[in-house]
């Protein structure tokens, strides 16, 4: 048991907000922390994340090619994502999306939506594998 990682432990405030996101990728006015990654905590196989969206934020449709992931919405609604479009979310919402399926989170709401999430198998964006979809690609959803 000595080549076992320590256990780590953090806390919300203690974890900046992240700087190299970009609205050109899809990240729109969202305010993300990597609570648990391979940086923070040194796991390659599990990322834990804490997202705010104010009010018409929104992270738009994505997937992720080499990790699942799973959301908890914890407070306010919106709207997620699909591959076929978009379905109203709110709090209390648990919502699993194998890899290979698209996702993302708009918030429709008056408040500030709060989201805990993760991906299983990558302890970084760039591990997860991070697609938006192609030009041709079309899908019936309402902006």
């Amino acid at each position: 048991m000595t080549d076992a990682m320590p256990p780590f432990r953090t806390t919300v405030d203690e974890v900046p907000l992240e700087q190299d996101l970009r609205e050109d990728e899809g990240w729109v006015g969202m305010q993300v922390q990597y609570l648990i990654n391979s940086e923070r905590g040194g796991s390659d196989a599990l990322t834990v994340g804490r997202t705010v969206l104010p009010p018409g934020a929104r992270h738009d449709r994505h997937l992720h090619t080499d990790a699942d992931e799973f959301l908890v919405v914890m407070s306010g609604r919106g709207e997620i994502h699909t591959n076929t479009g978009r379905e109203p979310s709110q709090a209390g919402d648990v919502i699993f999306t194998p890899r290979g399926n698209y996702h993302g989170f708009v918030n429709t709401g008056d408040e500030d939506v709060l989201l805990i999430w993760g991906w299983s198998g990558a302890g970084s964006l760039k591990a997860a594998g991070y697609g938006l979809p192609g030009p041709d690609e079309t899908f019936d959803d309402p902006e």
